[in-house]
């Protein structure tokens, strides 16, 4: 195996760290006695763990190749998704949603919006949701698969041909990429035994060493980059000296007239208004952290204290694209592929393993967090609510654990689809893109608004839906001549922004047009000052034992 990129020492440290995680996160299956405890750790979640495992949840190892590939290809403006994209958004679901939704006493966002509005609504979102997480799996599973293919390729005679003779036989496109294949089995694996041991409670414990090792690995890239370069000077100078091309490699944000997926208007409209508090308010990954809190202070504190964490991030995933384009500019056909290069370029055997560790920790945190999520929804949202209503909490736990091990065969098995998107970010962003705009105007105006309906929000969402699928496919059509419908190579920001008014619009018309609640069916479901009343209290209670 002379061709590994890894030496005997990275390899050791590697195995030691993944050995770890999985020791430590089935040490937490003692805890597991019911449902509750599986799904939100009996919310017994301290402040500082939720806020630790809300950063290592929201970067993941799809950031560490895909943020890095767009950082090398469209420079900082990336870093938007983690500033513009994240330090507002936090603050206002620390100070309003977080503790609202601990307060309701719920287990998932489709729940929520199933009591604000009607069943159809959460029978479609948690279905929609469902979906998003499980293919968001395959995506995690192929970009850890892609890094581990870049740094340990397999060679053809490994364990006497037997691995590639299995692998490589494989139908579909399974057999093609039977190296990427055999990683993605064995990491997938490896995170499902700890998740499904310990839920909620695992999840969160591992993900609070995970950041560390996180931030340890990434200052080490980070620091060797810029030696190499001759400090900040110099790896500026590098990039400006590279053409006019890269002239706004530098800049937060870019012209309205910009081809990228990233002018100033999308970065605007559609991730500051949309898809950043969409992803911060709505996400029933993140969400649930909040959900298992020891109490609201600790479910507001989190918050707060991963915003100020994430404000780091960008160091960490972004400027190593670069870096990595300072380095190695035009000898890469893949920008999704820099940081890898990066890793081989720059550390000396032995600091690898420690900064590949730190690539596997992002990776395990965010996929253990999307089963946990995916069992929940389809537990709670799905099954108990429409197909067992008097499922017992055990058949409810058991269920929670065989669809964790179906998920992880299905995001394994569907992992190759990826490869049909120019870049892996573009992928994740474009299935986000269906369905954050009009989940954040049923979410806004179902809590700010009485006058909305189950019929207005059931049209919303579907309609909000079909707008985003429609300008999706419809970049560009033809009546009689050819219209554009969008300037740049990927506009889904724009896509996100026109579903989410879309969205709003038909909403209020439709509700405009429907007979409105009483204000007992909203007690407790809108946001105002009677949140705290006793009366509105025992309402939620009673809701939540149903």
């Amino acid at each position: 195996m002379a061709n590994i990129a890894l030496g005997g020492y990275d390899l050791f440290v590697v195995l030691v760290y993944m050995v770890g995680v999985v020791v430590m996160g089935t040490y937490f299956s003692k805890y597991v006695d019911d449902s509750s405890d599986y799904f939100l750790a009996g919310r017994m979640l301290p402040w500082w763990a939720i806020g630790m495992s809300l950063v290592s949840t929201d970067i993941s190892s799809l950031d560490f190749i895909s943020v890095a590939g767009q950082g090398y290809k469209f420079g900082i403006v990336v870093a938007n998704f983690d500033w513009i994209g994240c330090l507002p958004p936090v603050i206002l679901a620390a100070f309003i949603f977080a503790p609202y939704y601990w307060r309701a006493g719920i287990y998932t966002i489709p729940e929520y919006l199933g009591r604000r509005y009607n069943q159809w609504v959460r029978l479609l979102h948690a279905v929609l949701w469902g979906l998003f997480l499980v293919i968001n799996l395959a995506i995690m599973f192929w970009a850890t698969g892609l890094m581990f293919n870049e740094l340990i390729p397999i060679p053809d005679s490994f364990l006497g041909g037997s691995v590639k003779a299995i692998f490589g036989s494989l139908p579909w496109h399974w057999g093609p990429n039977w190296q990427i294949m055999f990683w993605i089995l064995l990491i997938g694996v490896g995170t499902a035994i700890y998740t499904m041991s310990g839920g909620l409670s695992a999840v969160v414990m591992t993900d609070v060493v995970q950041l560390v090792i996180m931030f340890v690995g990434c200052g080490a890239v980070i620091i060797a980059g810029l030696i190499e370069l001759g400090g900040i000077d110099g790896f500026v100078s590098t990039i400006n000296n590279l053409g006019p091309e890269y002239a706004n490699h530098f800049d937060l944000l870019l012209p309205a007239d910009s081809t990228t997926p990233y002018p100033w208007t999308g970065i605007l409209f559609g991730l500051a208004f949309v898809l950043a508090p969409a992803y911060w308010l709505g996400n029933q990954v993140i969400i649930q952290r909040t959900l298992g809190a020891n109490s609201e202070w600790d479910a507001k504190a989190g918050t707060l204290w991963c915003g100020f964490l994430h404000a780091l991030i960008p160091l960490c995933i972004t400027l190593p694209g670069l870096i990595g384009l300072a380095l190695y500019h035009g000898q890469i056909d893949n920008p999704d592929r820099i940081y890898p290069y990066l890793l081989k370029g720059l550390l000396p055997k032995g600091m690898m393993g420690l900064v590949f560790a730190a690539f596997l920790a992002a990776m395990m945190s965010t996929v253990s967090a999307i089963l946990n999520s995916a069992a929940t929804i389809w537990t709670k949202d799905i099954w108990q609510a429409y197909i067992a209503k008097n499922a017992s909490d055990k058949q409810l736990l058991t269920l929670g654990l065989v669809l964790t091990f179906l998920f992880v065969i299905f995001g394994m098995a569907f992992a190759p689809v990826v490869k049909k998107f120019q870049s892996i970010y573009q992928a994740i962003q474009n299935f986000l893109t269906f369905i954050q705009g009009p989940s954040l105007a049923l979410l806004l105006l179902g809590m700010f608004w009485e006058r909305t309906t189950g019929w207005g929000g059931l049209a919303g969402l579907v309609g909000g839906l079909l707008l985003s699928v429609f300008m999706f496919l419809g970049q560009r059509f033809t009546l009689g001549t050819e219209i554009q419908l969008f300037t740049q190579e990927d506009p889904f920001l724009f896509i996100a922004w026109w579903s989410f008014v879309g969205s709003c619009v038909i909403t209020v018309v439709v509700s405009l047009l429907t007979p409105r609640h009483t204000d007992a069916q909203l007690a407790g479901l809108t946001y105002d000052l009677s949140l705290d009343a006793p009366a509105v209290q025992a309402t939620i209670a009673r809701r939540a034992e149903l």
